[in-house]
């Protein structure tokens, strides 16, 4: 199963960005994930005609906030996902977002937040990141993500939004 993950896209409204996201980056997933800050309500209605399953983020509008989750556990293959925005300090967020899942703890936590990739296994659940696809924070690039979910098998990928996958 091929993922295709965003978070941290701080769009007021729908436009070329958010088309090439969707309409050439993650064309060929079989699943599109959004960890929040998606900001305003006409963005999270482009992304729902997509089939995005999101959460909300700190910086969402009411609108957003009042209409998503703040938290999802979802399934993909054999695999649980959990899929949250995340909070407060980019330090020691990896390990703030697993401790929300427990005892419970899914095989994949997907968060957003720090506007930094991030791809690391934690006590055995694999904690998955894409960065801003927005904009990057600290001077990085604009990026996405791509998990795979085949077998046993987890790997996720960045990239960045100038490239062609």
């Amino acid at each position: 199963m091929k993922i295709g993950v965003l978070s941290d896209t701080h769009l007021k409204k729908p436009g070329p960005l958010l088309d090439r996201i969707l309409g050439e980056i993650l064309t060929d997933v079989d699943m599109i994930l959004h960890a929040g800050d998606i900001v305003a309500y006409s963005v999270l209605e482009v992304l729902e005609l997509s089939g995005v399953l999101a959460v909300c983020g700190n910086m969402d509008d009411y609108e957003v906030a009042g209409y998503l989750p703040q938290v999802r556990r979802i399934t993909a293959g054999s695999k649980t996902l959990g899929l949250i925005h995340g909070w407060g300090s980019r330090i020691g967020l990896a390990e703030r977002v697993l401790a929300t899942f427990a005892p419970d703890t899914p095989d994949v936590i997907v968060f957003g937040h720090s506007h930094e990739p991030f791809a690391e296994e934690i006590d055995g659940t694999y904690l998955f990141n894409p960065g801003s696809a927005g904009h990057g924070r600290y001077g990085g690039r604009s990026t996405v993500g791509i998990l795979r979910v085949e077998g046993s098998s987890i790997e996720g990928n960045i990239i960045p939004i100038d490239e062609r996958t």
